[in-house]
């Protein structure tokens, strides 16, 4: 459970040459819900506000350099009259999904860019640190990628394109593309969503619990943080089956996160987590470093 501070304050008194005179006693602090490190920089709410500001508009601005960036190499490709089809597609080109990844992070680091130096918060605040510990992240993604895929397997032979999401990003690669797109989703993916996902949006939202007094309060505003972080990063994913799976991971990304005080952890959790998937997926398919 996270630590609870609490400093108490004396009374304070002087002399002067005619009498004592008695300061009042100063209004006892509230109190304060913290981390192991997470909050060694509190948000307070008018900064809260503008971290959240932040994260709304990297996330509308990924959406839309996302379709920017597809229409433009669509129209390089001179693909433009296939777009609709593109995205409805199971398997769709390289450059399409490379130009999609590319303009949603574009606005993903926005956000944590203009926290940074249009808001003037000192870069640690965003929780960039690693740790030799971070690697218990191995373990714990790997467990939460078997444990997630339990919880579906009743449904399993009920769900169709259950996998749809694996196959959509790697089904028509191969050779150095299916590399690249590899690496997008081992590395660069769980690096970028961690920064926007944890190190903005989670801080913005827990961050409120600075606007409330009570202890019960602050536990209430961080427990919804967690849970609207899970959901949106599910939600981002754009897979209604895996929506519930993937929402209970992100809140898991955003606890050990909320712990820690490092995103370092969560980063390498997210990376196991994705392994797993691939390495399955690969596995079952026959296909292997995008050979048949």
């Amino acid at each position: 459970m996270p630590h609870l501070w609490h400093r108490a304050q004396e009374p304070g008194c002087f002399f002067t040459n005619v009498s004592l005179v008695s300061q009042p006693l100063p209004e006892a602090p509230s109190v304060q819900l913290k981390g192991k490190g997470v909050f060694l920089d509190p948000l307070s709410g008018s900064q809260a506000l503008r971290w959240l500001l932040a994260a709304f508009a990297g996330f509308v601005a990924g959406q839309l350099f996302s379709t920017g960036l597809v229409t433009l190499m669509a129209a390089i490709k001179g693909q433009s009259s296939q777009l609709s089809s593109l995205a409805h597609s199971t398997s769709p080109p390289e450059w399409y999904i490379l130009s999609s990844l590319f303009g949603l992070w574009a606005g993903f680091l926005g956000a944590a860019w203009a926290v940074v130096h249009i808001g003037r918060a000192p870069r640690h605040t965003l929780g960039i640190r690693f740790s030799s510990w971070d690697l218990l992240g191995i373990p714990i993604g790997i467990g939460a990628q078997i444990l997630i895929g339990l919880m579906y397997l009743p449904f399993r032979s009920h769900l169709k394109d259950f996998d749809a999401p694996i196959t959509k990003l790697t089904g028509s690669s191969h050779g150095v593309g299916y590399f690249v797109i590899i690496v997008c989703t081992l590395v660069l993916a769980p690096i970028v969503e961690e920064i926007f996902f944890r190190g903005v949006l989670f801080r913005s939202l827990a961050g409120f619990s600075s606007l409330v007094k009570t202890l019960m309060g602050k536990r209430i505003i961080l427990v919804l943080a967690v849970l609207f972080d899970g959901l949106l990063f599910g939600v981002v994913h754009g897979e209604l089956i895996q929506l519930p799976g993937l929402a209970l991971f992100g809140a898991l990304l955003a606890v050990l996160f909320y712990r820690t005080g490092r995103l370092g952890l969560s980063i390498v959790t997210h990376i196991a987590f994705n392994s797993l998937a691939i390495i399955s997926y690969t596995s079952s398919s026959g296909t292997l470093f995008g050979w048949h």
